[in-house]
């Protein structure tokens, strides 16, 4: 749908405004800041709130709420909606980290730093371990994985680089989330190569924190939408755009975005939000438990690890065991290799029912590099991410929900919005892939097979929040 020149410039003003007022985000974001570490730090050094405490009468719950229940899920949401605004206007991680990065040594960034493969492994390990430590539930441990990633964050920072935020780029758990479902922001910063190209006289430096190649810049995964560069050189401008190009015309994917999405999103995430709720896993761990018990091996049912390890509050009845962590550790495993397994399967499946993918075939043929076996399934995986991100912030406001239950509202209207949301997301991702068989072949039936061989291999995503919303 084409916009109109008024809607254009408003939006280009929008950037202008963001870039003229940086001093007043500063401010800002030390406010929130002071936010963030209160709700951190009071309801750990308070006493765990009774089972009768209420949002409007104990801080922990509060905070709770204000942290599971309000932050996440709609930071999540907000980055489809408005690109990554949050990382680059609000989050107090990523401030705290430039802010020490300004103050620090200015380090070179190691080799090691640049792995690939960091978003994935970060948002893995902080997923499980907050699972085993009741991060939703505990003020402990929330402070041990939201307080300890905030303190990396300001190591990295003060370690590398200068007035950069060298943490957000590489080593942030949710940084490769937010970069998958950037790409569906219907806005970005838009570089005019022609006009950066044309001589100026003055050319004022411009900090671009996340260590983007504003030249060079393609798209809004890695944009963090903070708008110091809005307008440099005469060349960059806030723009809208449609939310599916970046994924059909510009970013071709790789292993790691892949393995994010279907194995990290839609596999073990949803092992996560599952197990808890899961009857099977009540039975998988009565029947680990017996098969000790009859031979003579107690240790692993010991409720004896510290809470930073496993969750441990005896004072209020609740504290695993070390069959208990290692139960969860396989229920989120099986989930991942399940749910995210037949995921892949059915992208690899639909792979080979349409001709060899060109990465040139992509409008952005810039360093494509040698085609791999798998690039065709890489690209088709970006297609999920619409889905993937939904069954995200459907599993983190599942918690909202709870706390809602709790304090005696009516969510009887929650079931038919969750599986709406998800349907719309479900058809999105469809219909992106729809778009993306076609850049490979124009025969309706080669492309009908492959989107149904998609859509196979959503099954066991689509039963699992059947099982968590409906069945159980």
């Amino acid at each position: 749908m084409p916009v109109s020149n008024s809607l254009r410039s408003g939006i280009a003003r929008a950037g202008d405004f963001l870039r003229d007022h940086q001093r007043a985000i500063r401010r800002m974001q030390w406010f929130i800041v002071g936010f963030y570490i209160a709700l951190l730090a009071i309801p750990a050094a308070m006493p765990l709130p009774g089972s009768t405490a209420s949002v409007l009468d104990n801080l922990t719950i509060a905070a709770q709420f204000a942290f599971w229940g309000i932050w996440w899920p709609f930071v999540l949401l907000s980055i489809p909606l408005f690109g990554r605004a949050w990382c680059g206007l609000f989050c107090p991680e990523g401030a705290l980290t430039e802010w020490a990065s300004q103050h620090g040594r200015g380090g070179a960034i190691p080799r090691w730093m640049r792995w690939g493969g960091w978003p994935f492994v970060a948002f893995s390990l902080t997923t499980i371990y907050g699972q085993l430590v009741s991060v939703y539930q505990y003020p402990w441990a929330a402070a041990a994985v939201l307080g300890g990633s905030t303190i990396a964050a300001m190591i990295i920072g003060w370690l590398y680089g200068r007035n950069k935020r060298v943490w957000c780029r590489y080593l942030c758990p949710v940084n490769g989330v937010f970069n998958l479902l950037g790409k569906l922001a219907p806005w970005h910063f838009r570089v005019d190569a022609a006009a950066w190209r044309t001589p100026v006289r003055r050319i004022e430096s411009i900090n671009c924190a996340p260590l983007l190649p504003l030249r060079t810049m393609k798209g809004a995964a890695e944009c963090h939408m903070c708008g110091r560069c809005s307008d440099y050189r005469g060349a960059i401008t806030l723009s809208p755009r449609s939310p599916e190009a970046e994924i059909v015309h510009v970013d071709n994917g790789d292993a790691w975005q892949t393995t994010l999405i279907v194995l990290g999103l839609m596999g073990l995430a949803i092992g996560a939000f599952l197990w808890s709720a899961s009857p099977w896993f009540v039975d998988i761990k009565q029947a680990a438990a017996t098969w000790l018990v009859n031979r003579d091996v107690y240790w692993p049912l010991a409720q004896n690890a510290p809470w930073f390890i496993l969750t441990h509050y005896p004072e209020v009845n609740d504290s695993f065991s070390w069959l208990d962590g290692a139960i969860i550790l396989v229920f989120i495993g099986a989930a991942a290799l399940i749910v995210g397994g037949a995921g892949f399967s059915g992208l690899w499946l639909a792979d080979r029912v349409l001709p060899a993918w060109r990465r040139s075939e992509a409008r952005d043929a810039q360093a494509q590099g040698p085609r791999r076996p798998l690039d065709g399934v890489h690209k088709l995986a970006q297609g999920l991410i619409p889905a993937a991100g939904m069954g995200v912030f459907l599993g983190l406001s599942a918690t909202t929900l709870t706390l809602l239950q709790h304090e005696g509202l009516w969510t009887g209207w929650a079931n038919p919005l969750r599986f709406t949301l998800l349907a719309l997301a479900l058809a999105w991702s469809l219909r992106i892939e729809w778009r993306l068989t076609g850049m490979r072949t124009r025969q309706p039936g080669r492309r009908l097979a492959a989107v149904a061989l998609v859509c196979v291999g959503l099954l066991p995503f689509c039963w699992a929040w059947l099982l968590l919303f409906v069945i159980w």
